[in-house]
């Protein structure tokens, strides 16, 4: 059953001792752990750049939509580029909050927007190891939050989580709006969920997780034949964080609908960039055309992986998986794979979606110590060789 109370115990396997010393100290092993990952994938970039003749700051600074927010930052909101076929590229396309940070920091530090930019996503993957550590110290104990945190640093596109861009810090504000919640703290969810909706589209998965829970976890003392107002009382600042969590998304989208005259001015931006939403029709006709011609290995290595994503999130559903966790990694896997638009950039648009690796990481924390970590660090050398591979050559749009 579903641990639709967020305050309350998640079952046996919870093994986190409170009393055991502050909340960084049990995680620093398990931010130790990042910290190892990332670096060996930033130094085997560095390397590979270098043979390459490239320079990997640039790499992690200034390609791609790394551009696009430092952009933001220096000159504002009103940037466009018209395209051969006629599409406009939009920088209303990017949310505030990243470009915000850097502006901010640029301001008072002697760093460039780009760097600051850098920097954000550094300090800002760091604070979503932690919160990815505490939330599998909560569920399954202090290994499978260690575990969990290293496996989220050795995914294959974790490279991106070293860049300028925007999914460490949305991760960071998303998973502790999602902790927030599982154990009761509703006013901090909502102003985590605010912040998210500020950083990324997919913040409207926070929101819901929030929202979904609250109504979960009123209905369920509903059933118990407590009245809303005691409800309310034994769940201090629900409503408050309710009504929080969608103004960050909320206000961005109606600020780009009431600059560009248009209720939905948003999509229409998005639009311009070739996004949008159209159930997986256009992602299911570019797995089609991969297995209908010379790349049909590709192809069926595509549906491989979208079929493994969709059994993690499963397994993680069967196995009992708290409600928000499972609201918000479901609806990142449903954005993710039911967008249109560029289809290399899916695994970084599901990067964020870390509850499917708990399943792994609770199963990993169980087998011996060294069989779990020549596990990770398999996992760890993979993804910093592809990831060197991968900035050098086509990358991230």
């Amino acid at each position: 059953m579903n641990d639709l109370a967020p305050a309350a115990a998640p079952g046996p396997t919870r093994c986190a001792d409170p009393a055991a010393g502050t909340p960084l100290r049990r995680a620093a092993p398990a931010l130790a752990a990042y910290a190892a990952i990332r670096l060996l994938g930033v130094l085997v970039l560095a390397v590979w750049s270098a043979a390459d003749g490239k320079d990997w700051h640039t790499l992690l600074t200034a390609r791609w939509d790394s551009l696009w927010y430092t952009r933001v930052a220096e000159d504002g909101y009103g940037y466009a580029v018209t395209m051969p076929g006629g599409d406009i590229h939009s920088n209303l396309a990017f949310f505030p909050l990243l470009p915000w940070l850097e502006r901010g920091l640029s301001a008072l530090l002697p760093v460039s927007a780009a760097d600051a930019g850098m920097a954000v996503a550094w300090l800002s993957s760091a604070a979503a190891a932690w919160a990815l550590y505490a939330t599998g110290e909560r569920l399954h104990g202090p290994r499978a939050g260690i575990v969990l945190a290293a496996l989220w640093a050795a995914l294959p596109v974790g490279i991106v989580q070293s860049m300028a861009y925007s999914e460490s810090l949305f991760t960071a504000l998303a998973a502790w709006g999602v902790y927030a919640v599982l154990t009761g703290r509703w006013v901090a969810a909502g102003v985590c969920a605010s912040l998210a909706g500020l950083t990324r589209p997919v913040g409207v998965a926070v929101v819901a997780a929030v929202w979904l829970t609250a109504v979960a976890t009123l209905w369920r003392e509903h059933n118990g034949g407590i009245r809303l107002r005691a409800a309310l009382r034994a769940h201090p600042g629900l409503p408050t964080g309710v009504l929080l969590a969608p103004l960050g998304w909320c206000g961005y989208f109606l600020w780009v609908g009431a600059r560009q005259g248009s209720f939905t001015g948003y999509l229409d931006v998005q639009g311009g960039w070739g996004n949008g939403f159209d159930g997986g029709l256009a992602f299911g006709a570019f797995a089609w055309g991969l297995l209908n011609g010379p790349t049909a290995a590709a192809g069926v290595a595509l549906l491989l992986g979208v079929g493994l994503v969709g059994w993690l999130y499963v397994r993680g559903v069967r196995r009992g998986q708290p409600l928000p966790l499972a609201v918000y990694g479901g609806a990142v896997l449903l954005l993710a794979l039911t967008a249109k638009g560029y289809f290399g950039s899916k695994p970084r648009l599901m990067m964020p979606a870390y509850p499917l690796l708990l399943p792994l990481a609770a199963a990993l924390a169980r087998r011996r110590p060294v069989w779990s970590w020549l596990a990770i660090g398999a996992a760890a050398a993979g993804s910093a060789v592809y990831g060197a591979f991968w900035l050098n050559g086509s990358g991230p749009p």
